[in-house]
């Protein structure tokens, strides 16, 4: 942690990678307490996961909704967790920045961030569900948050939201380690 607080020098610049390998994304520090972005879009992220029967056929599940179960963790919690604000949200952000619209890994990095993507839809499926699966597939449906009516009252209310998005991400295997299977 010091060499990723310290000013730059020439040991930090020298495990620079390390540094933020290790850093990142469970010890990440930004500004945007003092300077929020707001969100401009609710997503919703659902896990749906892909079992091999006895018979050899695939067998598929349906969705799993993430996000409706961070909600009701937080929803009338006067102190909710970090955890379930901001882990499976935090997540998708950095997937998002690390790997663009083709779903593509194209570093290190992107890599790290896809498996830690896969391990919390995993986990918390496996702990919901139960069972066994050797895949997991995500999906995220994006709506824009509309506009709030003007200041002046004078406005016709709200401007409506664009349509929304649906973007469903590759199958990705699952060791049976990281279940606690």
């Amino acid at each position: 942690m010091f060499l990723h607080v310290a000013p730059p020098n020439p040991l930090s610049q020298q495990y620079s990678r390390q540094v933020d390998a290790w850093v990142h994304p469970l010890f990440e520090q930004n500004w945007r307490l003092f300077a929020p972005d707001p969100e401009s879009v609710n997503r919703q992220i659902s896990v749906r996961t892909v079992h091999t029967g006895p018979d050899g056929a695939k067998q598929v599940s349906g969705w799993f909704d993430l996000t409706a179960v961070d909600n009701s963790a937080v929803k009338h919690n006067p102190f909710p967790s970090h955890t379930a604000q901001n882990m499976l949200r935090r997540a998708w952000s950095s997937y998002l920045e690390t790997h663009g619209g083709d779903d593509r890994p194209r570093s290190q990095r992107a890599l790290m961030i896809q498996r830690y993507l896969t391990n919390i839809a995993s986990k918390r499926v496996a702990a919901h569900r139960g069972g066994n699966f050797e895949a997991v597939q995500l999906r995220v449906v994006t709506v824009p948050i509309a506009a709030p009516a003007s200041a002046g009252g004078t406005g016709a209310g709200a401007v409506a939201p664009r349509t929304s998005d649906t973007r469903h991400l590759p199958w990705w295997k699952v060791k049976a380690d990281s279940l606690g299977n």
